[in-house]
């Protein structure tokens, strides 16, 4: 598993594609926390980050699926896909080894946002005056995001040997689950009818949650089965192919 989290690192990194999603990421997220009237930081009354809590998860829809869109497209595309599972390695080795590196990928880009924290630690009136133990668990809940997104993204890339189509797929099935959930339970079969239940069946209800800065046990098996029925599902499909 560790060849592959490597070569995955080393491959995202190796060419300018890499530092651009990064960099787009930090750009984007930059400029509509401190630049944009709407949102910026500056123009609000109180020390908070809850702008980047609540931009992220859009970000993250187009980041995320960006990083995991070639974990096994491009294996298929250059046809090495028989041939990295002829190597000495389980299935479930190569799929975590990608999944792992998709969401260390993630991480190292969101790891530069905690200079928003410092600065609005200084920026607040007093200094320090800033819910950090909010922010830890808003910060843990994104993680969560990321790591739900990743197994998504991963078995997305699974599916077809198009990049761009396994992106799109992505960007789909992420924002079902995270978004799609709540607006179906607005409908008015279910609403006041299970509209309660409809919504804590997406990513978003569990996300927010957390934010809150409560962690709560159920949100963490919700998270963890997310992630593992979509690790799970590549396994399946990438088996199936093996031996098709």
């Amino acid at each position: 598993m560790k060849s592959i989290f490597w070569k995955e690192i080393n491959s995202f990194f190796s060419s300018t594609i890499g530092f651009v999603v990064v960099g787009v990421f930090l750009v984007l997220l930059g400029m509509i926390m401190w630049i944009f009237p709407d949102f910026s930081i500056l123009d609000n009354q109180f020390a908070s980050l809850d702008t980047l809590f609540y931009i992220a998860p859009l970000v993250f829809l187009f980041l995320i699926p960006a990083i995991t869109m070639k974990s096994f497209s491009e294996e298929t595309q250059s046809g090495t896909f028989e041939i990295l599972f002829t190597k000495p390695l389980r299935d479930w080795d190569i799929i975590l080894g990608k999944y792992f590196a998709a969401l260390a990928l993630t991480i190292i880009a969101l790891a530069p946002t905690l200079i928003y924290y410092i600065s609005v630690y200084y920026l607040g009136s007093p200094k320090g005056n800033l819910d950090t133990a909010g922010i830890i668990g808003s910060y843990f809940g994104l993680i969560l995001l990321a790591a739900c997104f990743c197994a998504i993204g991963v078995f997305a890339s699974s599916l077809s040997q198009n990049q761009i189509i396994s992106f799109l797929i992505a960007v789909f099935l992420c924002f079902l689950l995270f978004w799609g959930f709540f607006f179906l339970s607005k409908l008015p079969f279910f609403y006041g009818n299970g509209d309660d239940l409809m919504q804590e069946l997406g990513i978003d209800y569990h996300y927010q949650s957390i934010s809150r800065g409560y962690i709560d046990l159920s949100d963490i098996i919700y998270f963890v089965v997310v992630i593992f029925t979509f690790l799970s599902a590549t396994l399946f499909y990438i088996s199936k192919r093996k031996f098709s």
